[in-house]
């Protein structure tokens, strides 16, 4: 088990990291954002739908850095893997359109969509640690210094 300063280090580390993948998601889905505005559907186009990636990596960066909960963990973890699982699938498969979805196979690799692979992956890999090893909270410091019931507080007079 590892000491408590050691154990707040990692957590930040990996909230450092995670936070540093998600700014570079956002940052490579807001830049590429226009090259992808002409393949559309009547709906939406794949540049729409690579600036709600990156609001949504921006929006989890800060969640990860600043409010430090489970939920925001969760989302950062879901941004990530859910953006990494269609750039995959988009690279490999030709699923074609998809009611509103427009047909955003691009069976190419080059720098910018590596470099969003690596990022991805960093900030999947830094939201599990951060979701497994979860701080411990002494039950008597965490609530009030009772149970959950209230048992243990002190009555007002």
């Amino acid at each position: 088990m590892p000491s408590s300063t050691s154990g707040r280090f990692l957590r930040g580390t990996a909230r450092v990291l995670a936070a540093a993948g998600l700014a570079v998601d956002a940052y490579l889905h807001a830049h590429l954002a226009d090259r992808y505005d002409a393949i559309t559907t009547t709906a939406i186009s794949q540049g729409t739908l690579f600036r709600i990636e990156a609001g949504a990596a921006a929006l989890a960066a800060l969640l990860v850095l600043v409010w430090r909960r489970v939920p925001g963990d969760v989302f950062a973890w879901s941004v990530a893997a859910g953006g990494l699982a269609l750039l995959l699938v988009y690279r490999y498969v030709n699923v074609g359109e998809l009611g509103w979805f427009p047909n955003m196979y691009e069976p190419i690799w080059y720098g910018q969509k590596r470099l969003t692979v690596i990022a991805q992956a960093v900030t999947i890999v830094t939201t599990v640690y951060l979701l497994i090893f979860r701080p411990h909270r002494d039950a008597a410091t965490a609530g009030g210094g009772g149970s959950r019931h209230g048992h243990g507080r002190r009555r007002r007079t």
